[in-house]
């Protein structure tokens, strides 16, 4: 058979296609696992490990079956890249966990903390001193799919405040903002 027939029928795109598919679902899962393990969520993470192992061995015996064809492996090196970018894309839109936000400002922090307050973000501060001069400490904790109103309040009243953002793994006792309003988080103390 020359090459030209070969590329005639589907069998020259479709193990190739399939093989794309799976390695992008698969690394995407990956890269969805190991978030879901560093906010301490075992039980998702193992699930999806199931499947990501699936379809990695159901995209690895595709390469193995058909070891010939040199676009296989373009196909499994393409699907991993992608997957690798999908997976992270997924991770921005979920936007799993909680965020702790400090802000240090020397301007007036009143008005920043009346809008971080009336948009239901719990605020402590904190008077201190810099190499400047006095500053004021803005802490919150927030889950991340808030992270953006955050930020654009804090750019809008103090647009010259120093802002660093870090990872949460557990919280408890404070406020977090839910659907526009308060609630408090559990946590509770064992009775000895």
């Amino acid at each position: 058979m020359d090459f030209l027939s070969y590329l005639e029928g589907y069998g020259f795109w479709l193990a190739p296609l399939l093989i794309f598919c799976a390695r992008l679902t698969d690394v995407s899962l990956g890269t969805i696992r190991i978030i879901l393990i560093s906010k301490g969520m075992s039980r998702w993470a193992a699930a999806t490990g199931f499947f990501e192992s699936l379809i990695w061995l159901l995209a690895l015996s595709q390469v193995f079956q058909h070891l010939d064809r040199p676009i296989n492996y373009v196909a499994y090196a393409g699907g991993y890249a992608a997957g690798t970018g999908l997976g992270v894309a997924l991770e921005r839109r979920i936007a799993l966990g909680l965020v702790a936000v400090r802000i240090i400002t020397r301007a007036d922090a009143k008005p920043l903390i009346d809008a971080l307050a009336e948009q239901r973000f719990g605020v402590t501060q904190v008077a201190a001193r810099g190499l400047q001069g006095r500053v004021r400490l803005i802490f919150t904790v927030a889950k991340r799919k808030h992270l953006g109103l955050l930020l654009d309040l804090v750019r809008a009243h103090n647009p010259k405040a120093f802002i660093s953002v870090s990872d949460v793994r557990t919280a408890e006792e404070g406020f977090l903002q839910v659907s526009g309003r308060r609630k408090l988080l559990a946590g509770l103390a064992k009775k000895k």
